[in-house]
């Protein structure tokens, strides 16, 4: 019903923050305030999913991260799942819950931002994820809670789950 339709577009203009505008031409609204009205007419509809193809890539680094928050918001508050394309690492890593990382079409890994970060499927899903140093190991062996390898002349150490065992390795060193 009519009544209906305005019901829905006045909540999810609240919603989205627009309130008092909804009467402006799109040339009278700022980048961020269309990309609230894009989210609000797709949003409008109740879906249970909703795709977007990198909704920010047009927007400043200000308005980006306030659109961000916003989209957690929305998230939480609508229950809908964002499928959400992005180029940018640390985007897809602070909006995420799943990441799924994908190269030239073929899916590589897919898990929580936490865990594809810290243990990247392969070498690709590594540097595609950020500021990473890689050195060769040679001669990995088995040690005490994890295993010892060659890098140049220098026996390294390393704790934790030793996969590479009797093999060649790479250690993937991040900044932090």
């Amino acid at each position: 019903s009519a009544a209906e339709i305005k019901r829905r577009v006045s909540e999810m203009v609240a919603r989205v923050g627009l309130k008092g505008h909804e009467k402006k031409l799109p040339s009278q609204l700022s980048g961020g305030q269309q990309q609230r009205v894009a989210l609000a007419r797709a949003l409008v509809f109740e879906p249970g999913v909703l795709l977007l193809d990198e909704p920010f890539s047009a927007l400043d680094k200000g308005l980006r991260g306030q659109m961000q928050a916003e989209m957690k918001r929305l998230h939480q508050e609508t229950g809908t799942t964002f499928v959400f394309v992005t180029h940018d690492q640390s985007e897809a890593l602070a909006l995420s819950s799943r990441v799924a990382i994908f190269n030239h079409g073929k899916l590589l890994q897919v898990g929580a931002p936490d865990e594809v970060y810290d243990r990247p499927a392969n070498r690709f899903v590594a540097e595609f994820l950020g500021e990473i140093n890689m050195l060769p190991l040679k001669g990995v062996r088995s040690a005490d809670n994890g295993a010892t390898g060659l890098c140049e002349d220098r026996t390294i150490t390393l704790r934790g789950n030793a996969s590479a065992v009797g093999g060649n390795a790479i250690l993937a060193i991040r900044p932090e």
